[in-house]
C-alpha cells in the first residue's frame, strides 16, 4: 500500500480517534480473514517517511546512510505477503485493503500494488 510521502504526517495527524480506530479495524479484519483462509504469510504496517533510512554501499562497501525515502513520491504505507492460488484472489485482497476508511470514513482507495513472487530465477 503505497501513500504520498510528502503528504504522510498531515494525512496520519488528520484521523480523528474513531476515525484511527476504524481503520485498524478494518485492516484487522481483512487480516484475520486472509489468515482463515490460510493464505497469509506476513503483513505490517511500516513507519512514515520520517522514519525511513536509504542505504548505499559505498566506494569501500561500506553502508552510506541518507535519512527519507529513495526516491520523492510515494512511500510504502505497508504490505501483506500472501499465498494465493490465483492473481484474482490477489486482486480481491488488495481491492479490499484499498479500501480501508479514511479521515471523514470515506474508502481510501490508497494504491496497492501487487507483486508476484516468481518461484524461481527467469527463464531465458
Amino acid at each position: 500500500m503505497n501513500v504520498p510521502a510528502a503528504e504522510w504526517d498531515t494525512i496520519m495527524s488528520s484521523y480523528s480517534k474513531d476515525e484511527m480506530d476504524a481503520m485498524f479495524a478494518h485492516m484487522g479484519a481483512l487480516n484475520e480473514d486472509i489468515t482463515a483462509a490460510g493464505e497469509w504469510v506476513d503483513g505490517q504496517g511500516l513507519g512514515g517517511p520520517s522514519l525511513v533510512k536509504t542505504v548505499r554501499a559505498g566506494s569501500d562497501g561500506r553502508p552510506q546512510v541518507t535519512d527519507g525515502p529513495a526516491q520523492a513520491g510515494h512511500i510504502l504505507a505497508g504490505y501483506w505477503v500472501v499465498d494465493v492460488k490465483s492473481e484474482e484472489r490477489a486482486l480481491e485482497i488488495a481491492a479490499r485493503a484499498s479500501a480501508c476508511p479514511g479521515p471523514g470514513g470515506k474508502p481510501g482507495s490508497d494504491p496497492v500494488e501487487v507483486h508476484p513472487i516468481p518461484e524461481g530465477p527467469p527463464q531465458a
